[in-house]
């Protein structure tokens, strides 16, 4: 009886250290680079979230080398000459929600600032992201969208192709369903 009690403890004990941490390994990103010659958009399905209730905190990552492009030209030009993912192979995201307060307990939607550090291409820079957290029958999503500029995260486009290539690129993030 006493072994029953010890194993009823510690399940519900993992319960709750898990309930209070949700993860996904299924986050779309996305990006769009709106230039007067081309638009140029790829999307990565294998970020990975985790969002801490007890704490506020989220954090993201994505393998660059996921991001799929309509043109496998594109795609090359990206990982080899842009963002160098054989060199810089992830992008990350650590932060908090700074302002804004989801009831995790009750359905709703959320804006949320976002506060924290974004790397991209071994850049490293602090960056407040608006974003929005639904809550619905005790599920969690989120999502956000902001614009980085290449400059800021050392990111260099050749001359012959800068017409081709917005600066300013649009960022979009959806989490889906976080467990």
């Amino acid at each position: 009886m006493k072994q029953l009690a010890t194993i009823v403890c510690i399940c519900l004990n993992s319960f709750w250290v898990n309930g209070q941490k949700l993860i996904t390994r299924t986050a779309s990103i996305g990006f769009y680079s709106d230039a007067p010659l081309e638009k140029i958009t790829a999307t990565n399905r294998q970020g990975v979230c985790l969002l801490d209730i007890d704490n506020n905190t989220i954090e993201a990552a994505v393998l660059m080398r996921g991001f799929e492009f309509r043109k496998t030209l594109m795609q090359e030009h990206f990982n080899e000459n842009y963002v160098e993912s054989h060199r810089y192979p992830k992008a990350q995201f650590k932060g908090k929600i700074s302002s804004g307060s989801p009831q995790w307990t009750t359905d709703g939607n959320y804006d949320v600032q976002l506060e924290g550090t974004l790397t991209i291409h071994g850049e490293t820079r602090t960056v407040r992201l608006p974003a929005s957290i639904r809550v619905n029958k005790g599920i969690v999503s989120a999502q956000a969208e902001f614009s980085i500029n290449v400059d800021d995260y050392k990111i260099r486009i050749p001359a012959l192709v800068a017409d081709n290539i917005n600066k300013n690129i649009r960022i979009d993030i959806h989490t889906g369903d976080l467990h």
